[in-house]
């Protein structure tokens, strides 16, 4: 995976360049990430140099993210592995990519075992497209992600990672209350001689997570919380 930045997006890579020319983007083009950087570089608690086992994990995730939400095509996405990728959450099933392509991002990340009628987010009832408008109408400023530690290298990377964002926008009939929401986790990536994903799995504290969108204004907390290794 490259490493260097591209330009046009200092922390994520395959989005400009050769290599992109006949790549499909959902929007018609390459998303620009200047809004949700700004947040990234003003609150991010470490900064990993260029060329660091931490930075590359860094990018790795960033880069997937995105590929994930904008490219349309599974052919277009170079992070991952062609054949062999899955992903799971919460030691939930694993999901192929074509599944997940198939009902996008966020609906994975926040897949559940709870009744129905206990889901503040229902992912079952959700589509890709209803799913990223959720999300990007809570958090205008998007949601950053930053790595925090690497505790095991390739081909098996184990880390910590810290997601956040502001609630400037409503939630599924919530009013914003503008507080920061945030929750940390745990991810294992699988990866080959490449750096290419093979296999993904998530670990956070789901039910925190939503239930900081929540909060009154005068109580909503950081969600500082684990939003990854509990509350399915």
């Amino acid at each position: 995976m490259a490493a260097a930045a591209e330009a046009g997006d200092k922390y994520r890579s395959f989005m400009y360049g050769e290599g992109e020319k006949e790549t499909v983007w959902r929007l018609g083009s390459p998303p620009n990430y200047d809004v949700v950087n700004k947040l990234f570089e003003e609150e991010r608690t470490k900064e990993w140099p260029e060329g660091s086992l931490e930075e590359k994990v860094q990018r790795l995730l960033k880069t997937w993210e995105m590929e994930l939400i904008h490219k349309v095509r599974p052919e277009d996405q170079k992070s991952v592995h062609s054949q062999k990728f899955c992903a799971s959450t919460n030691g939930m099933s694993f999901l192929s990519r074509k599944e997940l392509m198939a009902i996008g991002g966020y609906n994975a990340f926040l897949r559940t075992k709870l009744p129905p009628e206990h889901r503040i987010y229902d992912p079952d009832k959700e589509t890709l497209e209803s799913g990223m408008a959720t999300f990007l109408t809570a958090f205008p400023r998007g949601f950053a992600i930053e790595v925090l530690d690497v505790y095991a290298g390739p081909p098996r990377i184990v880390f910590k990672f810290r997601h956040w964002g502001y609630m400037e926008g409503p939630f599924k009939g919530h009013p914003p209350h503008g507080k920061r929401i945030e929750f940390f986790g745990i991810c294992i990536f699988h990866v080959d001689e490449e750096m290419k994903v093979e296999k993904a799995e998530y670990f956070y504290e789901r039910g925190n997570f939503l239930a900081s969108f929540l909060s009154a204004p005068e109580a909503a907390s950081s969600g500082s919380g684990c939003p990854v290794m509990g509350a399915n």
